[in-house]
């Protein structure tokens, strides 16, 4: 799933990453095909990508040599990436981090950026927008998104939020929204909607 991005974005994508000094990332995700891909792509846009398949790993790589950038995977075998970052960012605080994760909700990106990742992108995430997304400049503002959230994901969003900061607690999440705990348990049963 990566896709070609258009040339004025290449352009200029190439030009921020020709100006950088240090082009050292890390790939940390334990899905092997996923992170092959993702690392070659990356590698063929300029970066010298080194990979991890744990936490564990990517601490060690970490510890010995800080890279300047970090895409790194949410959930992994050994533990979380959230311990990756928060690593990362004491190592080296000009670092710059993205959290990825097939598990997309508010509060897991809230706590991502917590961490001190820059952005949090959904799996399977493009080379594209991994690029896009680590070589942001700071003052500028984000380009709205081709597909913004339905109302429904919204509501979806919001609820997982609630529920996440009561501690998973259906009865306490259900109070709070000011809804009935069956139709709460309903709507935590279905999978996100679109």
């Amino acid at each position: 799933m990566i896709e070609e991005a258009a040339p004025d974005v290449k352009a200029e994508v190439a030009a921020r990453l020709a100006a950088l000094t240090d082009k050292s990332l890390l790939v940390m995700d334990d899905d092997a095909p996923f992170r092959n891909r993702l690392g070659r792509a990356l590698e063929t846009r300029g970066f010298a990508v080194t990979m991890a398949e744990s936490v564990h790993e990517a601490l060690d790589i970490i510890a010995k040599s800080p890279p300047a950038f970090a895409v790194m995977d949410m959930r992994l075998d050994d533990g979380s990436g959230l311990k990756a970052i928060e690593a990362l960012h004491k190592a080296r605080p000009d670092a710059r981090a993205i959290m990825l994760t097939g598990y997309g909700n508010i509060a897991t990106a809230v706590a991502a950026v917590k961490s001190g990742a820059i952005d949090y992108l959904s799996k399977p995430a493009d080379a594209d927008d991994v690029v896009k997304a680590l070589l942001v400049v700071e003052d500028s503002a984000p380009v709205p998104p081709e597909n913004p959230m339905s109302a429904d994901r919204v509501r979806w969003e919001h609820i997982q939020r609630v529920y996440a900061l009561c501690g998973q607690n259906v009865s306490e999440t259900a109070r709070r929204l000011n809804m009935h705990r069956r139709t709460l348990q309903r709507i935590l049963a279905k999978r996100a909607p679109k």
